[in-house]
């Protein structure tokens, strides 16, 4: 026993002195990053091409006897010879798309598209593997924006959307000259939603008074703590209303085919439905479209990587830590309950 109790001090201690420095060293990173200027980040070309390759590589590795690799090592090397004499092949920019609530994603998409309209010829095309479930209205407004841009530059655009792209989400996927969408994607929600709490009886029930000071009619329509009048809910639905009247006529100018009134009630759809509704053009998933491209473009997978202090690295490693826990104990509890 004495001995655990040595050993427990001892393990303590070191512990303790581990933490020590690695808050010494967060801090001292911390004062040194204060006041200096970000020093940015850089963009990640990946050629697609050769991934799609090498999994092709290795299956036939696996497969085929000796000579007949040799055949087929041999036909590829005569037929790249081939394509080098004829005209350059076109070029497709993979971009990847997982927004938030916040449109976060918007931060490096923006670096991407600036970075591919310097070089992207009509000839060429941009494919954006899209994700979302959308959020903040202003957020989507400028990730919308920016796709935008590669419209206005006359570049083809196609948005694939395997699992998601709901609200501000179908707001930018509406841009694309062509949407693709896996069979079980959802789209839609073309539509506007606000609610908030409002706990101004339990205050007043408590004898606890809270003051809105505004100056501007309507600089305050519903409050949380205040109490809410029929006047300010009326404005605040006017405001709905008018954001919603936008967002119709966003889409509808970029996919006229809608009929924008059926669709935009704020319903969701999944593919299948969704290509009868004009929502879509086409059920293909992005590994699909993307593979067969790959048989006649050059594909780059741009990726804009923002540089990190370390404080930002621990604190981006604490938080997969604890998804990854909350995941893993959200998905035991959806287990237990299925049984």
């Amino acid at each position: 026993m004495e001995f655990l109790a040595e050993y427990a001090g001892f393990l303590a201690r070191t512990v303790t002195i581990v933490v020590a420095i690695l808050i010494i060293v967060a801090v001292i990173a911390a004062l040194r990053g204060r006041g200096r200027r970000a020093s940015g980040g850089h963009l990640d070309v990946l050629k697609l091409n050769d991934f799609y390759k090498d999994l092709r590589h290795r299956l036939e590795q696996t497969l085929l006897d000796k000579d007949k690799l040799k055949a087929l090592r041999k036909a590829e090397t005569k037929a790249a010879k081939q394509a080098k004499k004829e005209d350059a092949k076109p070029r497709v920019f993979v971009l990847d798309f997982d927004g938030d609530i916040k449109a976060s994603a918007t931060e490096h998409l923006r670096h991407e598209i600036t970075a591919l309209l310097e070089l992207a010829t009509p000839r060429d095309e941009v494919v954006v593997r899209l994700e979302s479930g959308g959020g903040m209205v202003h957020s989507y407004g400028l990730a919308a924006s920016q796709l935008a841009r590669i419209r206005k530059a006359g570049i083809p655009l196609t948005v694939c959307v395997d699992k998601v792209a709901a609200s501000g989400g179908y707001m930018m996927a509406c841009i694309g000259n062509k949407i693709l969408s896996a069979p079980f994607a959802i789209l839609g929600s073309i539509g506007v939603v606000a609610q908030l709490p409002n706990v101004h009886r339990l205050l007043k029930k408590h004898d606890v008074d809270f003051e809105v000071l505004t100056a501007g009619e309507y600089k305050r329509t519903l409050t949380v703590f205040g109490e809410n009048t029929e006047k300010g809910r009326e404005k605040f639905q006017e405001d709905l209303e008018s954001t919603h009247e936008l967002f119709k006529n966003f889409v509808a100018g970029y996919r006229p085919q809608l009929s924008i009134d059926d669709v935009a009630t704020g319903e969701v759809w999944l593919g299948q439905a969704a290509l009868g509704k004009q929502l879509v053009d086409e059920l293909r998933t992005s590994d699909e479209y993307l593979a067969e491209r790959a048989g006649d473009a050059e594909l780059f997978q741009l990726r804009y990587v923002e540089k990190k202090s370390l404080p930002e690295r621990f604190g981006v490693a604490a938080s997969g830590v604890l998804d990854r826990t909350l995941l893993t104990w959200l998905s035991r509890f959806h287990q237990q309950r299925f049984w």
